[in-house]
């Protein structure tokens, strides 16, 4: 349930960016098991002109986070002046909750469970990699509590892990994570 409902957080968020430019094939280069993502299916750290719902458009491993996102109609919000620290979960991430699980998720009649799943990945400001430590909470847009844990190089956001950080956009920051933030309510 709580991997549902995760969903539901980042599928809008995603959408967003699929309404734009539509939506991506199922095949990416990604495993499961947390893989980081390949150069060429990764979206670049440096600063980007693009905000986060083009830059994750342009990302062929972000298609499932850029079909919620449409379907939750957060392209709007998220295309706004931010800024906006997003955690976004992969295509791999996605398809560990199961096809039928993404799929309800993306039905018209459970659009408020997306939303509050997707919201549940963004966070209102602008959280560099750097600025993240040990036993954080982070207070996200749908008004939950996300904990960091940080050990050594590895940093996590609830149940994920950061497989790519602080790729820069013009309204924020994205973290690129390995599972879908399921919030608890």
């Amino acid at each position: 349930m709580k991997r549902y409902l995760a969903i539901a957080t980042i599928v809008p968020a995603l959408a967003l960016g699929a309404a734009a430019c539509g939506s991506d094939d199922e095949g990416n280069g990604s495993s499961g098991g947390g893989a980081a993502t390949t150069q060429e299916q990764a979206p670049s750290t440096q600063q980007n002109a693009q905000d986060v719902v083009a830059l994750a458009q342009d990302t062929p491993d972000l298609s499932t986070l850029v079909t919620a996102v449409s379907t939750a109609k957060l392209g709007d919000t998220l295309q706004g002046d931010g800024p906006f620290t997003v955690f976004a979960p992969t295509n791999a991430a996605f398809k560990e909750l199961g096809d039928e699980q993404v799929q309800s998720l993306l039905e018209p009649e459970n659009r408020d469970q997306l939303t509050k799943v997707l919201t549940y990945h963004v966070v209102p400001g602008k959280l560099a990699a750097a600025d993240l430590s040990d036993g954080q909470k982070l207070e996200t847009v749908a008004g939950e509590t996300l904990t960091v844990k940080v050990d050594g190089g590895t940093v996590m956001v609830g149940d994920a892990r950061v497989v790519q950080p602080d790729v820069e956009a013009s309204n924020g920051v994205v973290h690129v994570i390995d599972g879908v933030l399921t919030p608890k309510a």
